[in-house]
């Protein structure tokens, strides 16, 4: 951060002590091209060059990629349009109760690593340690799923593209855009989250100006496909325990492709003057649930009827399996779906950028907190953490795994994988809210001081923890079905809750870790040094609207950097 602080550090937590300041050495004048490592003894040497218009598309960014445009058709054919939309309505809501948690404690802590670290200084170093690595693997395994998917969406086009090819130019593309300084990541991340805006406008008014009778057969559907074949699909089995199995299977749906507070949190470390913009970032998830993902589903179940023989490829992630595509198919139109095409890939691209990002923050805020080896720490000068990134490069060469096997099974594995890690995130989020607000309690601090207060609290944080724990524990239920077991299905299914519980168990007899009592929670950490930053601008915070009219009259934005001396 900005300042110092030399606040006693916690005996469970074997964390350096900050340094004053970044000094800047002789040699490493304007002449010296070479990026020469930092060895980092801080507990944050990231720079601060994200500014709100960046935060506010990256929190788009990641939240929306295949499962929005894509996957859904899976969650369409299995539960039907009403069971899909009640699904993604309750699933929103669950996760913006996580967000309102998540939203209080990163705005009054915005550290690198952010839940991570949280959960390891307010809970348990356990509980940090699990949730910094099932973090890591689940944002390192959804590279190689959306290189995987792009694979598939170039499908639609011509089926004769090397895979090998398209994977070594991602691994390429998402290599230098997060090896350069955090601000250019910003940029890009800004450019390609405005195309899914962009791609997202398309198809609502392409649903709206179809379902009106706009369209090649003049037909004015309408709600046509919520009677005829209906509103609930049965699935698995038949009759009532079908359709609910059915709305389980859009529930899960929802599982996979409502996300989006843990993202926003992620780029605490580098936001600049993370309180005010991060706490608007927060607060724009509900609307942006409600627009993207519940508009999302309500569009899906009104173009298209849930028993369209194309959609069985849903769930394999081809874009003849999206749902908006199969639409504008059988409605005989020509170009649209060409351009949702090449829309979807810049989507899908973007979401796997994200993923990069995040995944080498989670394992540098590990580094930070001593549980992922030191050299994670280290970083370039313009902040990018060196090691990690190289690390987290390697994930995406499992997207090498469709040349020797089918595209479509391997952007399975991956999604079902994956699928369960992304609960046991929400989990440990509102487990460390609940912590964090008895300390709050314990500690006589008043909620209603700090920059984002949560209202209905504590009750979002254990809605949210009982929500996602028997998500959790239900969402794999299938392989125990009659003549339904698979060895593979429940690894797939269970594996990442097999190595939390491993892990988190596993560290804290080891290191012979405690729970964190309330009135012992280290409220202070990095609180110091936060103050300080904030308090060193002269100048009012920028809205949103303001820097996109900067950014097109070309005016210069004045750069804030984390660590410099304010005078």
């Amino acid at each position: 951060m900005a300042a110092a602080h030399n606040k006693p550090q916690q005996a469970s937590a074997p964390i350096n002590e900050r340094s004053m300041s970044h000094e800047k050495n002789g040699d490493a004048s304007s002449g010296d091209m070479r990026e020469t490592l930092v060895e980092v003894s801080t507990q944050n040497q990231l720079l601060r060059h994200l500014g709100n218009r960046q935060i506010q598309l990256i929190a788009v960014g990641g939240s929306i990629g295949t499962a929005l445009f894509v996957s859904i058709g899976g969650g369409l054919a299995k539960g039907g349009p009403g069971s899909l939309l009640i699904g993604y309505t309750i699933y929103a809501i669950m996760v913006g109760m996580v967000n309102n948690s998540m939203a209080e404690m990163v705005t009054y802590m915005p550290v690198s690593g952010s839940f991570i670290r949280m959960a390891g200084r307010w809970v348990d170093e356990a509980l940090g340690f699990m949730a910094g690595w099932n973090f890591f693997l689940y944002e390192a395994c959804l590279i190689p799923f959306e290189i995987s998917a792009i694979n598939l969406v170039l499908g639609f086009w011509r089926d004769d593209i090397p895979p090998w090819a398209i994977c070594i130019a991602c691994i390429i593309l998402y290599a230098i855009i997060n090896i350069v300084a955090v601000q250019y990541f910003g940029e890009a991340e800004f450019w390609l989250s405005s195309g899914k805006i962009l791609l997202i406008c398309i198809l609502y008014m392409f649903t709206l100006v179809t379902m009106c009778g706009g369209n090649p057969q003049h037909d004015a559907y309408g709600f046509r496909y919520w009677s005829d074949p209906g509103s609930f699909a049965e699935y698995i089995h038949h009759g009532s325990l079908g359709r609910f199995e059915g709305f389980l299977g859009s529930v899960f749906s929802a599982g996979f492709t409502v996300v989006g507070p843990e993202y926003l949190a992620m780029v605490a470390g580098e936001a600049e003057r993370p309180r005010t913009y991060l706490k608007n970032g927060f607060k724009t998830v509900y609307w942006r649930f409600g627009i993207f993902f519940i508009g999302g589903a309500l569009c899906v179940g009104i173009v298209l009827p849930y028993n369209d023989a194309t959609l069985q490829n849903a769930d394999t992630g081809t874009a003849n399996g999206s749902p908006y595509v199969i639409a504008m198919q059988n409605l005989g139109i020509g170009v649209l779906p060409h351009i949702v095409n090449a829309l979807m890939i810049t989507s899908i691209f973007s979401a796997g950028n994200a993923y990069t990002y995040c995944a080498m923050r989670s394992l540098y805020g590990l580094a930070c907190d001593g549980q992922a080896p030191r050299i994670f720490q280290k970083t370039l000068k313009n902040g990018i953490p060196v090691y990690a990134f190289a690390l987290v490069m390697v994930f995406p060469f499992l997207s090498f795994l469709q040349v020797s096997n089918n595209t479509a099974q391997v952007v399975t594995w991956l999604a079902t994988l994956t699928q369960g890690s992304q609960m046991i995130n929400y989990i440990v989020m509102s487990l460390t809210y609940i912590c964090f607000y008895n300390a709050t309690k314990a500690q006589g601090i008043d909620r209603r001081t700090l920059p984002y207060y949560g209202y209905f609290q504590p009750y979002c944080g254990y809605i949210g923890l009982v929500w996602m724990v028997i998500i959790e524990g239900i969402f794999g239920y299938s392989v125990f079905l009659p003549g339904k077991w698979n060895v593979g299905n429940f690894f797939a299914f269970y594996t990442m809750a097999i190595v939390a519980f491993c892990t988190f168990f596993g560290y804290k007899l080891f290191r012979r870790t405690r729970f964190v009592a309330p009135a012992e929670a280290d409220l202070i950490w990095e609180k110091p040094a936060i103050d300080a930053y904030e308090a060193s601008h002269n100048k009012p915070p920028t809205r949103f609207r303001d820097e996109i009219m900067e950014m097109f009259l070309g005016k210069r934005k004045r750069e804030n950097f984390m660590g410099e001396d304010p005078n």
